[in-house]
């Protein structure tokens, strides 16, 4: 279960009293924050318990109480905790009473709780849940795929997935008939969803519809099945409430589930690729005992010696998708496509995904219409330098992208690299740009079949969630430096300092320094200056003074008007790190 008010209630560690909002603690609370604005609401989402000391806030005004709960309430936020011992001995009456009108939940926090434990305990008890959910989802996938393996087939993996989502479950044929539900009840009321599989099944896949029936009581979800542009199958679920993050997780395992037992007829290679898939995903979901289990004797080899992770993508492709989408652990969404190859492949094999899922079915063959040209070469590159040497090699396409996870110092990471350099040399020789086409910091645009490459540290299994994110990083950097290829032991030995060479990072530290330069445009103090001295010197205020030829009471107000301007304290090393970043990225 997420947090409740009354779960944190209960934590014999905080020791919070209820003062107001009793009949309200059910309530779920997404997260904690501590605000002494006088207005947080437009910095809020709606879900938080609000912790306050009321520093800047006349808490013992009724009228002003009343105005600042009744905002809060309208932002959907779920409870208030006021420490008591700090500003005010107790929580004032004032704001008791605002609360208990509004009917908002009010906790005394004691002094002795400081509000980093509160904010502790709800970000542990999310992470509890979604740890949870995760672990349900390979649960249900496990026991599904045996049912799916057992003699009954899809009968048998529908009835364990009804089970899972706590629901119904039915599966229609191309034709739009029922050929199966779970439990048996629900064959009158999947009938009455005929029509709208009819509809789904005839839009190109992958394809997914939620509907409701006559009577307005299930939920009914509905998901295309098949490898082909045009649905063989249809999944129906019906559910009392929308799906969670395990129960989505199940209707996406048993979507991939359900297209392997269809296509089992087909050729080999079609059931490595969902295989090769799974791996891939597993891997980058953290679960290496899982990807081994699933790799056996046809990727086993790749898990077992020190592997690389490379990510390709076009160097004028847009960076508005979802970064590390193939890494789609329960309910994340994955917006491109999946596939994999191995020294028994032939074509690269290639596997969509649906628009949440977190599962891969198949897609049509070849990947000439996935991907653009230059990163398309590529793929074939490395699957066919890979079956020459007989090593195993996992190849994602993902949208526009490519993920690649090979043996470190093996065939394909080498065909990769001297793509890279044959074509670096090319367009330097042609005199058109910076290497694979793109430009230094985005200064120019790149030429339309320009790529970049990002190659991860050589990792085993169990890391391969941080040799996705090292590549993805490399990537980033290749993008700025002009290269088309940037390992990431490159990005490790040298200077963060070049990477603030970004109009995005500049346009950051322009808008944060904004108002201190506009305050020294007017000619009331050298607030940068001042602010870079100090920081300099790590906060030290004489040594700071006397680079700036102040007084150390002159520096100490200068920075307490940095503070009341960017309303930040400089107490915080993250806002330090950040005003830093921003001074050395505009000179």
């Amino acid at each position: 279960m997420p947090p409740t008010l009354a779960s944190l209630v209960q934590h014999s560690a905080l020791r919070l009293a209820v003062l107001a909002g009793q009949d309200r603690l059910d309530t779920p609370v997404r997260w904690a924050h501590a605000s002494e604005l006088a207005d947080p609401t437009p910095y809020l989402e709606g879900g938080e318990l609000l912790l306050l000391t009321a520093l800047k806030l006349d808490a013992e005004d009724p009228a002003g109480m009343r105005d600042y709960v009744r905002r809060l309430a309208g932002k959907g936020v779920v409870g208030l905790g006021f420490a008591a011992g700090v500003n005010y001995e107790k929580v004032p009456e004032a704001l008791v009473e605002a609360c208990r009108a509004a009917d908002l939940p009010l906790l005394e926090v004691p002094r002795r709780t400081p509000f980093i434990a509160i904010s502790k305990a709800v970000s542990a008890a999310i992470a509890a849940e979604q740890y949870r959910a995760v672990t349900a989802g390979f649960d249900a996938q496990r026991e599904m795929t045996r049912a799916a393996l057992s003699q009954e087939g899809p009968a048998a993996l529908l009835t364990k997935l009804a089970s899972e989502v706590d629901g119904w479950a039915a599966l229609y044929d191309a034709s739009g008939a029922v050929v199966a539900t779970a439990p048996a009840w629900a064959v009158r009321r999947a009938a009455r969803f005929v029509s709208d599989a009819e509809r789904l099944r005839d839009r190109p896949a992958p394809a997914s519809a939620v509907v409701s029936g006559a009577e307005g009581d299930d939920r009914v979800e509905l998901q295309s099945v098949g490898s082909g542009r045009r649905a063989k199958a249809v999944l129906a679920v019906g559910t009392a409430a929308p799906l969670g993050t395990a129960e989505r997780y199940a209707v996406h395992s048993a979507i991939a589930l359900l297209t392997l037992t269809m296509e089992r007829s087909r050729a080999l290679q079609e059931a490595e690729q969902r295989l090769g898939a799974a791996v891939m995903r597993m891997l980058l979901s953290g679960e290496p005992d899982h990807a081994r289990a699933v790799a056996g004797r046809l990727y086993g080899g790749l898990l077992d010696a020190p592997m690389r992770v490379l990510v390709a993508e076009p160097a004028s492709g847009s960076n508005s998708r979802v970064r590390g989408s193939v890494n789609a652990s329960a309910g994340a969404r994955a917006d491109g496509a999946g596939g994999a190859s191995s020294a028994a492949g032939g074509n690269l094999p290639v596997v969509t995904v649906t628009e949440n899922s977190a599962m891969p079915v198949p897609a049509p063959e070849g990947i000439s219409d996935e991907l653009p040209g230059p990163i398309d070469q590529l793929a074939d590159l490395i699957e066919t330098a890979a079956a020459r040497s007989g090593e195993a090699v996992l190849v994602v396409p993902d949208g526009s992208r490519l993920v690649v996870l090979a043996s470190d110092g093996g065939a394909a990471v080498t065909a990769c690299a001297q793509y890279a350099a044959s074509w670096a040399n090319a367009v330097e020789a042609t005199g058109s740009g910076g290497g694979g086409g793109a430009q230094s910091n985005g200064s120019a645009s790149a030429p339309e079949d320009a790529f970049v490459i990002g190659v991860s540290a050589p990792s085993g299994p169990s890391a391969a969630t941080v040799a996705f994110k090292q590549a993805d990083q490399a990537l980033s950097v290749a993008r700025r430096r002009g290269t088309p290829l940037v390992e990431h032991e490159d990005v490790a030995a040298g200077s963060v300092l070049p990477l603030l060479a970004d109009d995005a990072v500049r346009a950051f530290a322009d808008g944060l320094l904004r108002s201190l330069r506009d305050h020294d445009a007017n000619g009331r103090g050298d607030l940068v200056a001042s602010l870079r001295a100090w920081l300099s010197r790590h906060g030290q205020w004489d040594a700071a003074a006397a680079d700036l030829g102040v007084h150390r009471h002159t520096l100490r107000y200068r920075m307490r008007r940095v503070e009341e301007i960017l309303g930040r304290s400089l107490d915080d090393p993250d806002v330090r790190m950040e005003l830093w970043l921003a001074l050395k990225a505009t000179g």
